[in-house]
């Protein structure tokens, strides 16, 4: 008799079975075969492998939310620290997974924005955006705010994808940077930090594609 499984059960099956050359068949039977799961009980919860790819974005979400909010005392952090608190704890969560990324978003880096896999990550980032009431000093930043803030994460997960430095060192320095000035341009404008992020960028020969 096949196993009852949840969705959780699902995912983490999931995970290790797209790494896997025998993923190329993309077999909904053959994977629940496999982790001896029945049909009936997987199509409760998913009817396909993208669904379940967009469900892993997800689950990194809400597993960051949940360390954040057990690891920090979150609620005496200001909103750019929150969004720091996020960055680094969900990157890291993606470098604990990096092959799936890699193999799961399976789209030219430069066409990111347009990765259907990510569409309900965005939809929770963008909540999450909403939620820390961020202040600006100009009305259309408000209005804007949240898709500016979606298209920074893609130009940071694009610079992760690319990082080569040893525990992804150059991304966390990235992070830093892009949220600091990102917050000093909502506000009053830093001079220093716009220069400063300016010669990262040179340094590391980064051109904003989105």
């Amino acid at each position: 008799m096949k196993a009852k499984i949840n969705k959780t059960h699902i995912l983490t099956h999931y995970i290790n079975y797209a790494l896997n050359d025998e993923f190329t068949s993309k077999s909904i039977h053959s994977f629940a075969k496999k982790f001896k799961i029945s049909e009936k009980e997987f199509y409760k919860h998913y009817t396909s492998f993208d669904q379940i790819s967009s469900d892993v974005y997800v689950s990194f979400y809400d597993e960051t939310i949940k360390l954040i909010m057990s690891e920090i005392d979150y609620n005496k952090l200001d909103a750019k620290n929150e969004l720091l608190a996020f960055y680094y704890t969900f990157f890291e969560l993606l470098s604990q997974n990096r092959s799936f990324v890699i193999q799961s978003l399976g789209t030219p880096l430069s066409n990111l924005k347009k990765a259907k896999t990510l569409t309900p990550l965005k939809s929770k980032f963008k909540d999450f955006i909403k939620s820390l009431q961020i202040e600006t000093l100009d009305v259309k930043q408000e209005k804007n705010i949240e898709e500016l803030a979606w298209t920074q994460f893609l130009f940071t997960l694009k610079f992760w994808l690319e990082d080569d430095s040893p525990s992804f060192e150059k991304t966390d320095l990235f992070i830093e940077k892009t949220v600091n000035t990102s917050f000093d341009l909502l506000g009053i404008t830093t001079v220093e930090n716009i220069m400063d992020i300016g010669k990262f960028f040179f340094k590391e020969k980064i051109k904003p594609q989105f």
